[in-house]
C-alpha cells in the first residue's frame, strides 16, 4: 500500500459545508448567529442535560469550569498524571495547585482508590479524564468526592458519547468540559463546550466566557471576564457533524473492532481496554507494548511504511513545570504506560484494509530487533 495513513483525519460527511455557506452567505461569521445557539441546543440534547455553552477550545472550557466551580489561588485540585496538558494547566490558570494521581492499570484512567490520600484542606475538587474515549470508574469518584465536599469536573475531550454503565459521560460529574479540535470524534476545526445540569454554573460559565458582561446590561462589565467566545462558522461545523455522531461513534468502534480481532494474538500488544460496565468510543485506538520492547523502534518502522503513529502523553508529573511539585512521588503505572504506549491510526474514515495494513506493518515492526 503505498498511500500515508495518518493517525487521525476529521471526517466531513454531513452538512457541514451547506452550514457553512449559510453563515457566509449571511455574513454572520462572528460569536453571533443561529448555528451557535443550534449547535448548543443540539449538543445539551445529545447528552440529555440542560445547558450546553460553547466556547473557543477545550481548554479553555476546562478553564471555565474551574472558575465557574469558584477556584483561586492556593486551592488544590486532583488531576491524573496521565492526560493531555491541558488538564493540568487550567488549574494553574487559575492559581491553583494541580495534585497528579497515578492510572490504573485496568482503565488506563485515574486509579480511584489513590484518590482519599491525596485530599488535603485545600482540595477543591477532582478532575476527571476520559483517556483515550474511555469512561472513569466513576461511581467510586463520586461517592468519595461526597463525602469530602469536592466538586468533580469530567474532561470528555476525547469521549463524545462514552457511557458508564448506561450514563453518557459528562452527565455524571457537577460540570463537563468537551474539545472539537480537528482529531476528536466530532470536530469545529477548533472549539469547546462546557455542559452542566446546573442553572447557576452555566449562567456563570457563559458570562465568564463573554468578557464579563453583564447579560442584561449591555457593556457593563461587573467581573473580569475572558474572550472565549465560539464562531458562529465553528457552530456551523459542529451542527453538520453533531447531526452524524451516531455514525461517528459507530465508525471509531468498528475500527477498533477489526485492530481488536486483527490484534488478539499478538503476545506483546495490549489494546485498549473496555470495561464491562463501560461503552468506549475508542476516540484512539491504543495500544501497550511489552516491557522491553522498543516502542519508538517500532513507531519509526510503522512510518517508513507510511503508517503514522502517536506516543502516549508525557505524565504531567514528568514535565518541568511539574517535576518540583512531584519529586519524590511515584507513578509506576503511568510512567509504563507513556513509555510502552502508542496510538494507531483512528479516523472514521479508515477502510478495512487500511487498518489490515496498519496491522500488518505492526506485525513486521514487532519481528525486527526489540
Amino acid at each position: 500500500m503505498s498511500e500515508f495513513i495518518p493517525v487521525a483525519a476529521p471526517a466531513l460527511i454531513g452538512n457541514e459545508k451547506t452550514y457553512v455557506m449559510e453563515c457566509l452567505e449571511s455574513s454572520w461569521i462572528s460569536s453571533n448567529g443561529k448555528y451557535i445557539e443550534l449547535f448548543e441546543k443540539g449538543f445539551a440534547d445529545f447528552l440529555g442535560l440542560k445547558y450546553a455553552i460553547s466556547c473557543c477550545n477545550g481548554t479553555v472550557a476546562l478553564h471555565l469550569a474551574l472558575l465557574a466551580m469558584g477556584v483561586g489561588q492556593d486551592d488544590e485540585v486532583i488531576v491524573p498524571s496521565l492526560t493531555y496538558v491541558s488538564s493540568a494547566n487550567a488549574v494553574l490558570y487559575c492559581g491553583a495547585k494541580p495534585v497528579f494521581v497515578d492510572s490504573d492499570d485496568r482503565t488506563w484512567n485515574l486509579n480511584p482508590d489513590l484518590l482519599e490520600a491525596l485530599i488535603t484542606d485545600r482540595t477543591r475538587g477532582i478532575i476527571v479524564v476520559h483517556l483515550y474515549g474511555h469512561p472513569v470508574d466513576m461511581d467510586p469518584v463520586l461517592a468519595l468526592a461526597r463525602k469530602h465536599d469536592l466538586f468533580v469536573i469530567e474532561d470528555a475531550a476525547e469521549a463524545h458519547g462514552a457511557e458508564y454503565k448506561g450514563r453518557k459521560v459528562g452527565t455524571m460529574g457537577d460540570i463537563a468540559t468537551f474539545s472539537f479540535y480537528g482529531n476528536k470524534i466530532i470536530s469545529t476545526g477548533e472549539g469547546g463546550m462546557v455542559c452542566t445540569q446546573d442553572e447557576e454554573l452555566a449562567a456563570r460559565v457563559r458570562q465568564l466566557k463573554g468578557q464579563g458582561q453583564d447579560p442584561k446590561r449591555r457593556f457593563w462589565f461587573p467581573m473580569v471576564g475572558y474572550n472565549y467566545r465560539m464562531t458562529n462558522i465553528e457552530a456551523a461545523i459542529g451542527l453538520g457533524q453533531l447531526e452524524k455522531i451516531d455514525w461517528h461513534i459507530a465508525r471509531r468502534r468498528e475500527v477498533a473492532s477489526w485492530y481488536r480481532a486483527g490484534l488478539h494474538e499478538f503476545l506483546q500488544v495490549e489494546f485498549s481496554p473496555e470495561m464491562p460496565w463501560a461503552r468506549s468510543v475508542f476516540w484512539l485506538s491504543s495500544i501497550v507494548l511489552k516491557d522491553g520492547i522498543d516502542r519508538d523502534r517500532v513507531m519509526n518502522s510503522m512510518l517508513q511504511k507510511g503508517v503514522e503513529t502517536r506516543p502516549f502523553f508525557y505524565p504531567m508529573h514528568s514535565l518541568p513545570v511539574y517535576q518540583s511539585s512531584t519529586e519524590g512521588k511515584q507513578f509506576p503505572v503511568a510512567d509504563r504506560l507513556a513509555r510502552q504506549g502508542m496510538n494507531l491510526p483512528s479516523s472514521a474514515l479508515l477502510t478495512q484494509p487500511q487498518v489490515d495494513y496498519v496491522i500488518d506493518t505492526l506485525r513486521q515492526a514487532l519481528a525486527g530487533p526489540i
